[in-house]
């Protein structure tokens, strides 16, 4: 098989680009990415890479493909109201590009859907352009198999932390950014109320689940994420590090809905916990404190 990743040089895409490397299978991989969040650090020996947009792949992809795992996609829900235009160019029309190739050319298509879905109907809860548009392209792929045929499988991924995840800047993501703030002794921003519940999974069991759908199943509503959920507040504590609140966030859900019984199914579960891993990175540990600054 020829594999094509569409963000293959970013955090997840990179796991799963070492994963395919180790299935006898899978004769070339590909990537297709636009190293806005990817990295060239995140390259592996063996993958060809190539920089470009989702919404040149027609141009870009001049060799055979099986499964493209579209995994290039802007990912971040509280930023994603400042870059909305941004979201809408790269969420939306791009992949639509991509699914709409896939479909000309008969190659199956796997889609990172967001877990976000799940909470547009809480209480008091914002959807954001970033949950808005992945929720759209779910059902907007679901349709366009149904019309017009196709192979596709939709997954959908929690709280996924581990090596190589961003821990600085616009796109860090929280388990990285309280692991760096902690190393260099600064306190955790922890948004209020803190009590916001969260299924963190680690990449490799992200990635194993990914490649699982990937190669064996289609369809929609293949959940990957670990059954144990912590609140913010909890993994604040667990990192025994001092923290303070920040105020609410718009798009920031409160609860998380996982069922996980399809990828189940499949033979996947999942072999990493965060206290682990919080707990093979931390170092000099000191004593938990509040200082409420909201």
């Amino acid at each position: 098989m020829n594999i094509l990743i569409i963000g293959g040089a970013g955090f997840i895409g990179s796991h799963l680009c070492e994963r395919l490397k180790k299935d006898d299978q899978v004769e070339k991989i590909y990537s297709i990415d636009n190293y806005l969040t990817g990295k060239v650090e995140n390259h592996h020996e063996g993958v060809t890479y190539i920089k470009g947009s989702s919404h040149e792949i027609d141009k870009l992809v001049d060799f055979p493909v099986d499964i493209i795992f579209h995994l290039g996609e802007y990912s971040r829900v509280e930023s994603s109201f400042e870059d909305e235009e941004f979201v809408w160019h790269n969420n939306i029309i791009g992949s639509r590009i991509v699914f709409k190739y896939a479909l000309q050319k008969n190659i199956k298509i796997v889609y990172a859907g967001s877990s976000t879905k799940y909470s547009k109907n809480e209480d008091d809860y914002m959807e954001s352009p970033y949950a808005l548009y992945k929720r759209f392209n779910t059902e907007y792929l679901v349709n366009l198999a149904s019309w017009y045929g196709g192979k596709f499988a939709i997954t959908y991924f929690y709280n996924v932390y581990g090596e190589r995840e961003i821990d600085s800047g616009k796109y860090a993501t929280v388990i990285a950014k309280f692991l760096y703030l902690k190393k260099n002794g600064q306190e955790l921003p922890v948004t209020y109320p803190g009590t916001q519940i969260r299924n963190f999974t680690h990449v490799s069991d992200i990635v194993e689940g990914i490649y699982l759908v990937g190669l064996n199943a289609t369809g929609d509503g293949f959940n990957i994420g670990n059954p144990s959920s912590f609140s913010i507040l909890e993994v604040a504590k667990m990192m025994e590090a001092k923290y303070y609140f920040v105020p609410k966030k718009a798009g920031n859900r409160q609860m998380s809905y996982l069922d996980i019984s399809k990828v189940e199914r499949l033979g996947w579960e999942h072999n990493m916990n965060l206290e682990d891993y919080i707990n093979g990175k931390i170092e000099n540990r000191y004593e938990s404190r509040i200082n409420p600054k909201y």
